[in-house]
């Protein structure tokens, strides 16, 4: 009897479903559909989303939605990416206060050292044989500001530098009769203190600072002992490759920071149990990892960033699931490294330090029970029967299997928004999987925290989208180095600016970041994780854990589509002899719909038989 299947395949990013009509074993798709997954994946929450993908898809086939006679989701296994970071480096700043940034239009050059005063103090409280650094704020028009040093300077006020929070700093400069550096664009001026001992540095064009930026030189400016050098040397660190800076000297605890450690891993393995600190890297903890014999669970200690981290997540997955949070363990992790731009104390203008981390993405483990709801409230309701399929690894077998040219044995790698999986089917038909924490969705996290977009949104434009400057008006240079020249104007804002070039539109990037850096990031993130997993996840599979025996992999998966990742893994899994290339699902879909096509293809198995 004739009968329309649906298969739904829950990812962490995405839902696809396919439809196909099942006679006797005969299997006719009808229409596939991709939906953003709505929340966790493997909960209730997801419900809403497979109803539009479903209705979407039964548009697609012309078929009315009461058609579907059965459902199929797969066996979801939630997985949530957090960064955990390494604190141990963080600055620790109790002695200056500091203003680092490079400012467009910063005005003069040198060096200037003197006490901070505000611009309408220099009438009334400059003393002859002082030397002042004049603080200048947005509300003084850089006409009267110029027109007020000059008035001190005539009378004998020594002015050795200026601060100024509007972006004047040339207009002032080119009216001054005393030439003095001066720092502009300061957007916290209020914050400046005043009276107290400051330098203030400025280079010439195309060069760096150099006396702010050497612990050595901020001790000859403010007299400073060895250990008050030690503790200041955060603020020389930060300012490194600044075109002008400002340092302020402020009474010992005025800037107060509070140090939480980055902690410790306990590693519960099916060999061993390893404790293993944040702050010994990444590549330790994944070693730890490997020495442990396979994770049970893994706990964070308590009151770390690293316990708050993992106990977070717990608490979430607890609130989501309805599990018991005692319930909730995590059998993988994956730790890569990071340099994460963090606020500097004492910072007046928003000034970041790159400071060293460890990202962690967490595999987390649930009983069945969470997806089995899924089924029930989904069942409840749309009206239609609905069952939860296989192991997702096997489903995504069975839908590679359509790619033409493909036949057991077979090794996917599976490449999706939170986990990559890789799977195995020998020809007799025995499969073996892997499962493992860290996909898409780290990369986007690793790209957000390392380029400071605070916009995870940003962030996923950043990873799916080449880069380009605006040059001029008319043409843009390319990431390769080429140019690409406009028939029509490009949009005045984005002039000069690295934009992400979506498909229809520029998007300026708000850092000011150079395109080269940009996409160091944006490729290091994807290789750091997808290369490292894919590399896990193929010598789990493989029974002598050496996977130069490996001969083909076929990668299917969302990320199998990025116009980089697939390139990086089979340049790297070509070290390894090993040939790879992405799937064609049903010889049109490509790397996209492998899990939906073989839980339908292992409904249609069961028809049969």
């Amino acid at each position: 009897m004739s009968q329309v299947i649906a298969g739904v395949d829950i990812g962490n990013s995405s839902t696809e479903v396919a439809l196909a009509r099942v006679d006797e074993g005969k299997v006719e798709f009808l229409a596939q559909h991709l939906t953003k997954t709505t929340g966790i994946k493997g909960t209730v929450d997801n419900v809403s989303g497979i109803r539009f993908a479903l209705k979407s898809a039964a548009e697609k086939a012309g078929i009315s939605f009461s058609d579907i006679k059965k459902i199929r989701v797969n066996d979801a296994v939630p997985v949530i990416g957090d960064l955990a970071m390494d604190v141990i480096s963080e600055t620790l700043i109790t002695e200056s206060s500091m203003i680092g940034h490079n400012p467009d239009t910063p005005g003069g050059t040198g060096l200037g050292i003197g006490m901070t005063l505000h611009l309408d103090d220099l009438r009334s409280n400059a003393e002859n044989g002082q030397a002042y650094i004049v603080v200048i704020p947005a509300k003084a028009d850089y006409e009267w500001a110029a027109h007020m040093i000059n008035e001190a300077y005539d009378r004998g006020v020594k002015i050795a530098g200026a601060i100024a929070q509007k972006d004047d700093g040339v207009l002032i400069y080119n009216r001054l009769h005393c030439k003095i550096p001066i720092v502009d664009e300061v957007a916290y001026i209020e914050k400046v203190p005043l009276g107290k001992q400051s330098a203030v540095e400025v280079a010439l064009p195309g060069h760096v600072i150099r006396t702010l930026s050497n612990p050595y030189g901020l001790a000859t400016v403010f007299g400073l002992t060895p250990d008050e050098t030690r503790q200041i040397a955060p603020v020389a660190r930060a300012l490194v490759g600044n075109r002008s800076a400002v340092v302020i000297r402020t009474p010992q605890g005025e800037v107060v920071e509070r140090r939480i450690e980055a902690g410790r891993l306990i590693l519960h393995g099916r060999k061993s149990r390893i404790e293993v600190a944040i702050n010994d890297g990444a590549e330790e903890i994944m070693r730890s990892i490997e020495r442990a014999g396979g994770l049970i669970n893994v706990q964070g200690e308590m009151g770390t960033n690293v316990g708050g981290m993992l106990n977070g997540l717990r608490q979430y997955l607890s609130e989501s699931t309805g599990q018991p949070f005692a319930d909730i363990s995590i059998g993988d992790l994956l730790a890569t490294d990071v340099l994460i731009p963090v606020s500097v104390s004492g910072a007046m203008a928003g000034e970041l330090s790159m400071e060293s981390g460890v990202a962690l993405a967490s595999m987390v483990k649930t009983e069945r029970m969470p997806v089995e709801r899924v089924a029930q409230a989904l069942e409840k309701e749309l009206g239609i029967p609905v069952e939860v399929g296989g192991v997702e690894a096997e489903m995504a077998i069975r839908g590679a299997l359509t790619t033409p040219g493909t036949e057991k044995p077979l090794v996917i790698l599976d490449m999706g928004g939170g986990s990559t999986d890789a799977a195995a089917v020998s020809e007799g038909g025995e499969t073996i999987s892997v499962h493992l924490a860290g996909a898409g969705d780290m990369v986007t996290m690793l790209i957000d925290a390392e380029l400071a977009l605070h916009s995870r949104e940003l962030a996923e434009k950043v990873k799916k989208n080449p880069l380009g400057k605006v040059m001029s008006l008319f043409h843009m240079q390319l990431e390769d180095g080429t140019m690409l020249f406009s028939e029509s104007p490009f949009p005045p804002d984005v002039y000069g600016r690295v934009v992400i070039r979506e498909e229809k539109e520029l998007v300026p990037l708000p850092v000011k970041l150079s395109m080269e850096k940009v996409r160091a990031v944006r490729r290091s993130a994807k290789r750091r994780v997808f290369v490292t997993n894919a590399i896990r996840a193929l010598a789990y599979i493989v029974p002598t854990k050496n996977i130069r025996h490996l001969s083909f992999v076929v990668m299917v998966g969302g990320s199998a589509l990025d116009f980089e990742i697939p390139q990086m893994v089979t340049e790297e899994l070509g070290k390894y002899g090993i040939v790879a290339g992405f799937a064609n699902v049903r010889g049109t879909e490509g790397p996209r719909n492998a899990v939906a096509t073989g839980l339908v293809l292992s409904v249609a198995r069961e028809v049969v038989g």
